[in-house]
């Protein structure tokens, strides 16, 4: 039986985790919600709607945002942003008669979290999100620095004297 607590991955929120063991290449479960485009995926994301789309075609996506009990969601990326020494990825997605599951690579424990790689695609707008964040920081930690050294030197407003003419 597979149930959700707090993810061993620092910041990744709730994880997914079995109390019995899982046989290698078994199917964990499978990976459901509402079967939308992946135009519609889209835009629930730009619209903060976003985060539990599983890409199988461009037509058929499957969103996973409002079904809170599709376990699946919340299965975890060791290989992430943010790792933990020790944690590494114990499954993988695969796409069988255009339905998605998790099948474990290893046997996974009693009590182990089940972890799943993404997928480069799915991490690369993160890093590059993170990169330009990072180099924004740089350019405004450069821009105060070099405000700083400016001296402004105000001078006293001269009046030319009137003639006497």
């Amino acid at each position: 039986m597979l149930f959700v607590k707090k993810s061993q991955i620092p910041g990744a929120g709730m994880g997914l985790y079995s109390d019995t063991l899982i046989k290698k290449d078994a199917k964990v479960l499978e990976y459901i919600g509402e079967i939308i485009t992946w135009a519609e995926a889209e835009k629930r994301d730009d619209d903060g709607e976003g985060g539990y789309v599983f890409y199988i075609t461009k037509n058929k996506c499957i969103d996973a945002y409002a079904e809170p009990k599709n376990l699946a969601r919340y299965a975890n990326d060791a290989r992430g942003l943010t790792r933990k020494e020790g944690c590494r990825n114990n499954s993988f997605y695969a796409v069988r008669n255009r339905r998605a599951y998790i099948i474990a690579s290893r046997n996974i424990k009693v009590g182990e979290e089940i972890f799943v790689w993404y997928g480069a695609d799915y991490w690369l707008p993160w890093i590059e999100s993170l990169k330009a964040q990072e180099q924004r920081k740089s350019d405004e930690a450069k821009a105060k620095a070099a405000h700083k050294k400016v001296k402004i030197v105000v001078m006293p407003h001269h009046h030319p004297k009137k003639s006497s003419r």
